[in-house]
C-alpha cells in the first residue's frame, strides 16, 4: 500500500490559483492511473482529473481549462494546477492512486475560495 500525502491547499480569492501536490512514498510508475476528487462541504466526492501511467490526462468536463493534472515520475509526484478559482471550488481535495485491483486514498487538503 502507497501512502500518498497531498500538500498546496489554502485560501485564495476568486480568480486566483493555487497548485496541489501529492507525493507518493514510492514509485508512481506502478499505478494504471493517478488523479484527483474534491469533496464540498454537504455534498459527495467528485471525480475532478486523472492522468494514466503513459501520461493521457482527463478532465470532469466542467472543470477542463481551468484545472490541469500532471506528474513527476522521478519525484514520485502527481500535481493538481488550479486556476482562476471559484467560491464553488471550495472543498477537500483529494489524491488517489490506482491498479487494476486497488485504490489508494491521501488524507486530503483544503482548498477555499473566497468571494
Amino acid at each position: 500500500q502507497v501512502q500518498l500525502v497531498e500538500s498546496g491547499g489554502g485560501l485564495v480569492q476568486a480568480g486566483g490559483s493555487l497548485r496541489l501536490s501529492c507525493a507518493a512514498s514510492g514509485s508512481i510508475s506502478r499505478f494504471n492511473a493517478m488523479g484527483w476528487y474534491r469533496q464540498a462541504p454537504g455534498k459527495q466526492r467528485e471525480w475532478v482529473a486523472s492522468i494514466s501511467w503513459g501520461g493521457r490526462t482527463n478532465y470532469e468536463d466542467s472543470l477542463e481549462g481551468r484545472f490541469t493534472v500532471s506528474r513527476d515520475n522521478a519525484k514520485n509526484t502527481v500535481y493538481l494546477q488550479l486556476n482562476s478559482l471559484k467560491p464553488e471550488d471550495t472543498a477537500i481535495y483529494y489524491c488517489y492512486a490506482a491498479t487494476a485491483l486497488a485504490m489508494d486514498w491521501g488524507q486530503g487538503t483544503q482548498v477555499t475560495v473566497s468571494s
